[in-house]
């Protein structure tokens, strides 16, 4: 069902500046920049390898990652894993009694289609199933 880490989701107050650490420290070169309305958000990838990070600076205070900052603080968010076919992957977390947070997929930052399981099913970590082109 897996097929690979696809990303890191790191929440942060400011993007511009979260940024600057991974472009003048690292030296990591981003993927662009993206609104994504549905989740409140404003995302930067940064390709690493096989993978990406993924900075996550909320455009609502009561959005999703506002309210993650105000909870635990800025820092990673999520874990995201590539799955082929999304529909398929929650029908097999239905099955085995995990707790979802999307019942069904929705718009994800890339054109990703994308849907979370419930931290109190995975161990405290939140985990995104994202389905995307390759």
């Amino acid at each position: 069902m897996v097929v690979k880490l696809d990303h890191i989701g790191i929440a942060v107050a400011d993007l511009d500046a979260a940024m600057k650490v991974y472009t003048d420290v690292l030296g990591l070169k981003s993927a662009g920049v993206e609104v994504v309305e549905e989740q409140k958000v404003r995302v930067a990838f940064f390709p690493v390898g096989d993978t990406e990070v993924e900075l996550l600076e909320s455009t609502d205070p009561e959005g999703p990652i506002a309210k993650h900052i105000e909870k635990r603080g800025e820092g990673v968010q999520h874990l995201a894993f590539r799955v082929d076919n999304i529909e398929a992957a929650l029908d097999e977390m239905r099955a085995k009694g995990i707790r979802l947070i999307d019942e069904k997929p929705r718009y994800g930052a890339g054109g990703a289609r994308i849907a979370f399981l419930h931290p109190k099913a995975t161990g405290g970590v939140l985990i995104e199933l994202s389905e995307r082109e390759a």
